[in-house]
């Protein structure tokens, strides 16, 4: 049933869709206010970027709050994106998931992979990560599971370790994988404009 209630959220929500850069924009307005952005890989239809943003108590717009892709790097100004990486040693967090898969990459961890324990906290409803030696902790829920209305569960949960960076990924449940099939069917009925029609809501 929450499942079908968060299908039905956004079925209700006013779209607007955009092609550009090979990339489907999805702009989201709910009844309360509340705004979503998506944007998948136009041919594989694979999510790159949701991103959110609600109006205070007196109606301002607040900053995006990105959930799926890049973090927006602080005083990243006109440098480059390698230029940033090597000036920065402090672990970044991001969330890119796969079709199968929620996925999330913490960067700048240099630690071997024995250091890392990753489990599901029930109680809190949230994934948990920490080093043996103290040295990192995390803890981060999983947005999808929560609309949906759906527990997790730790069997779902693997990580891996390479090049300075642990990828954890979270198997998706049936339930989502077909709600997300049925969303895609969903968005293909808005109208698209293309980049040369104008410009994107969420710009």
């Amino acid at each position: 049933m929450a499942v079908t209630g968060w299908l039905e959220s956004l079925r209700a929500a006013e779209k607007t869709a955009l092609l550009q850069d090979g990339r489907r924009k999805v702009h989201y307005l709910f009844p309360d206010g509340k705004e979503m952005a998506e944007e998948y890989d136009e041919k594989t239809s694979e999510l790159l970027v949701r991103k959110w943003r609600v109006k205070s108590a007196l109606g301002a717009l607040g900053q995006w709050q990105i959930e799926v892709g890049e973090p927006a790097l602080p005083g990243a100004g006109s440098l480059g994106p390698e230029l940033i990486t090597e000036s920065n040693s402090n672990p970044i967090f991001m969330r890119k998931d796969t079709k199968m898969s929620f996925q999330w990459r913490i960067r700048n961890l240099p630690y071997p992979k024995d250091v890392y324990s990753v489990c599901v906290d029930q109680k809190e409803r949230c994934v948990v990560v920490r080093t043996t030696n103290k040295k990192y902790y995390k803890k981060f829920s999983i947005p999808d599971l929560d609309r949906y209305q759906l527990p997790l569960d730790d069997s779902s949960l693997s990580f891996a370790h390479a090049n300075r960076t642990l990828v954890i990924s979270y198997q998706k449940p049936k339930e989502v994988l077909v709600a997300e099939s049925n969303l895609q069917k969903e968005l293909k009925k808005v109208k698209t404009a293309h980049s040369s029609d104008g410009e994107c809501k969420t710009q």
